[in-house]
């Protein structure tokens, strides 16, 4: 049960990093699922001080091919070993470039 789940993770917080759960500095996303929108859920939220971000009921940044662009980048990342963050950032954008342009309508 979703409950079950929002408790270990409470412990898991309380475990691994009890400053943020004392500060209150840490957030937990949902998205508009049923089972997350529940008045057992809130309430458990509520209880426990859980700070919920709700998600954009649209986001423009998070299109549909976005997700088919990942998909595609992701084999093509696959095995390589970046040291950080930038230089990530550095390859993604020449794997893009290296798809088909209609690679999105060849699915």
């Amino acid at each position: 049960m979703y409950i079950d789940i929002l408790r270990r993770l409470r412990d898991a917080v309380i475990r691994k990093r009890p400053q943020k759960l004392r500060t209150n500095i840490w957030f937990l996303l949902h998205d508009n699922a049923p089972t997350h929108r529940s008045v057992l859920v809130r309430d458990i939220l509520a209880k426990n001080n859980m700070t919920k971000l709700e998600p954009s009921p649209y986001s423009p940044d998070r299109t549909s091919a976005d997700f088919h662009l990942f998909v595609q980048l992701k084999p093509a990342l696959k095995g390589r070993r970046f040291c950080d963050t930038i230089e990530i950032v550095k390859n993604a954008p020449d794997e893009l470039k290296r798809l088909s342009k209609h690679g999105f309508q060849e699915r």
